[in-house]
């Protein structure tokens, strides 16, 4: 069985208009369906699917989509107009979806937004903390949850792994250390 990568999933996710979603097509990929499938699903059970937790993409939304990421190539001619999951529809859709593949796909999604989510609050805290002493225990926090997104994708023996962020005004490095069992 295919294992989807917590850091997989984390570059699928888009920033629209202030909310973290994913691509319909995105969706079906990692449940291993056609994206046809995956909204007919949320077409067929609309009472799951309440206001916010499925958009539709706008002309100038997929334009930019297209404009800034080379995967979404295949929407510039298309004429079917994209939805986008949110966490929550996300959330509705693994009530729907039951196969194995499906629910394993689900929890790591669920993980991977939690895990966002943590982190952009760590790093918030960051900004706003004096201290010193708390600012080095949040920014250690951070950087276990950047490890734990990324752990698949380490390649570590006896030697260090540095993992450098900037966000904005604040530098973020964060080393970690694992020994080859």
């Amino acid at each position: 069985m295919n294992i989807v990568k917590h850091s997989n999933i984390e570059d699928l996710i888009l920033d629209i208009n202030g909310g973290k979603y994913l691509l319909d097509r995105d969706v079906a990929n990692l449940y291993g369906v056609s994206t046809k499938r995956i909204n007919e699903a949320a077409k067929n059970n609309p009472a799951r699917f309440p206001k916010g937790y499925i958009i539709e993409i706008d002309k100038n939304q997929k334009d930019k989509l297209v404009e800034n990421f080379d995967r979404f190539s295949t929407l510039k001619h298309s004429s079917a107009k994209p939805k986008a999951f949110s966490e929550k529809g996300l959330y509705m859709l693994a009530t729907i979806l039951t196969s194995p593949k499906a629910v394993e796909t689900t929890i790591n999604i669920i993980e991977t937004f939690a895990k966002t989510k943590e982190l952009s609050k760590n790093i918030k805290a960051i900004s706003t903390t004096t201290n010193k002493k708390e600012q080095a225990g949040i920014m250690a926090k951070s950087g276990e949850i950047i490890a734990e997104i990324l752990d698949d994708d380490l390649v570590t023996n006896e030697s260090e792994t540095t993992i450098e962020l900037n966000f904005a005004m604040l530098k973020f490095k964060h080393t970690i250390k694992k020994s080859k069992k």
